[in-house]
């Protein structure tokens, strides 16, 4: 079996690559075994260093990293080239922190001493997207390597020089063999690793879907999982709100990674108050992004990922106007070659309408009316999601009340959401379970071990 490498702007195919072999993955399970047992005895001021380099490549091939994410995915380069910066940033990051956050920590009890030591597992394998193709993946490594762990990576199927490339910075920034390793299989194939003894825990970013099944793989093997799921955050704008802040932040917030992202703000819920106002605003602001050929400077929306997935993006759309939504910008799949969307808004959104029901992975926006704050926290709750979410309004004493209200892994207040390593990150309902990032994320595999010593 081949994998293929398709530019989505274009349609050509890019590279074509073997499946790796049931021999090199076991092969390759074997060695990721035989690493953990000298991996886990090194200090972390070694990890470190490692680490560090690590970081050193990302920013020095941050240009070459970008044209792949470009080629591969569609992200425009200027996009690409911060994405590799953040990765950086997260080696760094977990390189000065992972000694203190996995610090043994003494606790009272009967004993002479007690204490709880964290320890790491073994190897981890991460299941990973495509819309991130780098970030994704550093988030994962990052802590995973430097609490002594291997990682072994199945990435998207239409990411693999990502995948490859991601490989080829450990390599080259001296970790050991087996330290971490990209598998380059099907979906068909990740029952079978995760069911393999040397693979201590799973985590996946996907869809709940491809979640579902890898949870139900590790809880059949017995193995610690996180799921990091869709989203189909709600960006509310109460009257208080500072409209053109909001406006201008709520098409940052829908057309970053060309609305391909899961913490992308996707149900814009207004108060009745200033919901026109508010619309005149975002409609103008998303119209205005430049969207073309990511590769080109000053491109700031590319195509979807894939033409299946662009697809699926205008089916959402043209349901919800067939359920009583209206057009009010974009909507419509342009001629010519590559897997483009426009940018879009629809207004009269509601339940029961693919916008309002079903994540939108892509820059299509949805705009709700709400009679009020109380039927806005309540319009933001009613969504089988609860990743992420963003509240506007001038009154800072509303916004501590309100936050406590939104069933959501993260509320960000008069500001766009954004992962950030010294932050957790995770959601609640069906957008999976866990945390990833900050010293919560760290600790997601390792053995939390009691020691008590009479």
């Amino acid at each position: 079996m081949t994998i293929e490498s398709i530019n989505p702007a274009t349609g050509e195919r890019l590279e074509t690559f073997a499946e790796t072999a049931p021999a090199d993955v076991e092969r390759a399970l074997a060695t990721a075994e035989r690493a953990f047992a000298d991996w886990r005895h090194r200090r972390f001021a070694e990890r470190a260093g490692l680490m560090r380099g690590a970081a050193r490549l990302l920013r020095e091939r941050k240009t070459t990293y970008a044209r792949t994410m470009a080629l591969e995915m569609g992200k425009p380069l200027a996009q690409g080239e911060a994405e590799a910066e953040k990765c950086a940033w997260a080696c760094e990051y977990y390189a000065d922190g992972a000694a203190e956050f996995l610090a043994e920590r003494p606790h009272e009890s009967d004993a002479t001493r007690s204490l709880v030591r964290f320890d790491p597992l073994g190897p981890v394998l991460a299941v990973m997207p495509w819309n991130f193709p780098f970030w994704q993946v550093f988030r994962f490594a990052a802590p995973t390597l430097m609490a002594g762990n291997p990682g072994l990576l199945k990435h998207a199927s239409n990411v693999p020089r990502c995948a490859l490339q991601i490989e080829e910075v450990f390599r080259d920034a001296g970790f050991p063999d087996g330290v971490f390793r990209t598998l380059l299989i099907g979906a068909d194939a990740v029952a079978s690793v995760i069911a393999d003894r040397r693979v201590r825990a799973v985590t996946l970013t996907g869809s709940e879907r491809a979640g579902s099944v890898v949870a139900a793989e590790a809880g059949r093997h017995l193995k610690k999982s996180v799921l990091e799921l869709g989203g189909s955050d709600p960006f509310i704008v109460l009257e208080d709100a500072d409209l053109d802040q909001a406006a201008r932040t709520a098409a940052d917030a829908r057309l970053i990674n060309s609305g391909q992202s899961c913490i992308a703000a996707k149900r814009f819920i207004v108060v009745e108050q200033v919901v026109d106002r508010f619309l005149e605003r975002f409609v103008a602001e998303m119209g205005a992004r430049r969207v073309g050929d990511p590769l080109a400077p000053g491109t700031q929306v590319g195509p979807q990922a894939r033409a299946d997935l662009r697809d699926a993006l205008h089916r959402q759309v043209e349901e919800s106007r067939r359920g009583g939504a209206t057009v009010l910008l974009g909507g419509q799949v342009p001629s010519g070659p590559g897997a483009f969307y426009p940018p879009t808004v629809l207004s009269a959104v509601a339940a029961g309408m693919p916008a309002f029901d079903e994540e939108v992975f892509g820059p299509a926006a949805a705009v709700i009316r709400a009679r009020d704050e109380r039927e806005s926290i309540r319009l933001a709750n009613a969504s089988t999601f609860g990743l992420a979410a963003s509240l506007w309004t001038q009154d800072r004493g509303r916004a501590e009340r309100l936050v406590g209200e939104i069933e959501a892994g993260s509320v960000f207040v008069n500001g766009l959401v954004k992962s950030d390593p010294r932050l957790p990150f995770g959601g609640v309902k069906r957008s999976g379970y866990g945390r990833e990032l900050s010293e919560y994320g760290i600790r997601e595999f390792v053995n939390v071990k009691t020691v008590w010593i009479a």
